[in-house]
């Protein structure tokens, strides 16, 4: 007789990009274990790539995280991590008003949302006659930039997120464009186009969050934003 496997249950959260209902299990002790020697070993890619395989296989393959922006990312995962460790994480923060004390902060996982920014368009019109259409960053092109220099970084994830370019009445498509010939586009930007295009970046939907605490050596009550998955594990 085969040893009967455990059941695990489900949940259901929306998915910020798309406001879909995604189902969710929590992780597994052998995939946590995966997550966990990432962290140990300090390497940005590694814990990425583990990440990635978690909310893929914790939501059923209704999240691809090669494809998938990476705040529907960071956002299942929180979510994925609360019913699985526990809905509160446990800070050391550092109080902005003198910039050293060092304060414990427990954060509800459930109270961390993605924020959207007004404004925000993936259509940038960079003249009369040029336009381009960008889409949000993915893990797997955090992990491409990983280890290179913040202006190699810079060009590196513009470039990987052109997913088409308008000159006048012709439109060129991702795919029928090579590197070299993006690389050479970007290059040939103004400072103005760029400062458009960066602008993109700037305002696109993020995970966030502000905690509020009161610096015990200063008395002062202090404001923090938290950004990115990395700072909710701080």
């Amino acid at each position: 007789m085969a040893l009967p496997r455990i059941n695990t249950p489900t949940y259901e959260f929306t998915l910020p990009s798309t406001q879909e209902k995604v189902k969710y299990r929590p992780f597994l002790v052998k995939e946590e274990k995966v997550l966990l020697l990432a962290m140990e070993g300090e390497d940005e890619k590694e814990v990425n790539n583990a990440v990635i395989n978690i909310v893929s296989e914790c939501t059923f393959g209704a999240i691809d995280g090669k494809t998938s922006p990476t705040y529907d990312m960071e956002y299942a995962f929180l979510r994925i991590r609360a019913k699985s460790v526990g809905e509160t994480v446990e800070l050391e923060v550092t109080a902005p008003d003198d910039g050293k004390t060092k304060v414990p902060y427990t954060l509800n996982l459930e109270e961390v949302n993605v924020q959207m920014s007004l404004g925000h368009e993936n259509n940038i019109i960079l003249s009369d006659e040029v336009t381009v259409v960008l889409r949000h960053p993915t893990l797997g092109m955090v992990n491409l930039v990983e280890n290179k220099s913040e202006t190699e970084s810079i060009f590196e994830m513009v470039a990987s997120c052109v997913e088409s370019i308008t000159f006048g009445d012709d439109t060129y498509n991702r795919v029928d464009i090579t590197k070299e010939e993006i690389n050479t586009f970007i290059g040939d930007l103004s400072q103005d186009m760029f400062e458009k295009i960066q602008n993109f970046f700037d305002t696109m939907p993020k995970l966030r969050h502000v905690i509020e605490f009161t610096n015990p050596k200063t008395k002062k009550k202090n404001e923090l934003l938290l950004e990115g998955l990395g700072d909710f594990f701080t």
